[in-house]
């Protein structure tokens, strides 16, 4: 059957957003239709408006702000350290955290030749701008090949800049039942173990 163009149109436009599929994009197009109310409707609408008018992304760390950068310009954070993650997600996974109060450094992603993403693509240059005037660099990448591979990279760049250059720990997960761990997760773990006494 085919369908009426607006409702049409508005299914094509759900299957652009990432995880959206056809049937998903049907279902939510037909919840719109049937279950939003006009006004939900209109505030749905201006709020995806407001999102693309009012919100930019920060020229030194890459944060999302709406006026001022809320990580930049917050003079309670160490301005020391800069920890550097690949996207906005997560950094909102360490600030949900409540346990890192230092400023940050989005890449945009990590380096992977397999999908054409190569070093250029990434903030990698202005990260190493910023390293001239900070302590500590925390190298916060995924421990799969291409963060480990971009983490590589940046730790090259920077051998010969007066900072310190850390990496967070991976292994098991706390709760962790040691049966399941995989033999790479279980090296890591080991390597990474902390001193307690």
């Amino acid at each position: 059957m085919n369908l009426p163009k607006p409702l049409n149109d508005l299914v094509e436009n759900l299957k652009r957003l990432p995880g959206i599929g056809n049937k998903t994009a049907l279902r939510l197009a037909l919840f719109i239709l049937n279950d939003l109310e006009k006004e939900e409707a209109a505030s749905l609408s201006e709020a995806l408006i407001s999102v693309k008018e009012n919100l930019s992304f920060c020229e030194i760390c890459g944060v999302i702000k709406e006026d001022a950068c809320p990580i930049c310009q917050d003079n309670k954070r160490d301005q020391s350290t800069i920890m550097v993650v690949e996207t906005i997600k997560d950094l909102l996974v360490f600030e949900n955290t409540n346990n890192y109060f230092g400023l940050y450094h989005i890449l945009g992603g990590t380096i992977d030749f397999s999908k054409g993403i190569e070093p250029d693509d990434l903030k990698i240059d202005s990260l190493i701008k910023r390293a001239n005037s900070n302590k500590e660099i925390i190298l916060a990448l995924n421990g799969a090949v291409d963060g480990q591979l971009t983490s590589n990279y940046i730790e090259e760049l920077l051998k010969d800049k007066d900072v310190t250059l850390s990496k967070i720990a991976y292994g098991l997960p706390v709760g962790a039942d040691l049966s399941f761990a995989d033999d790479k997760t279980l090296k890591v773990a080991l390597q990474n173990r902390m001193k307690v006494k």
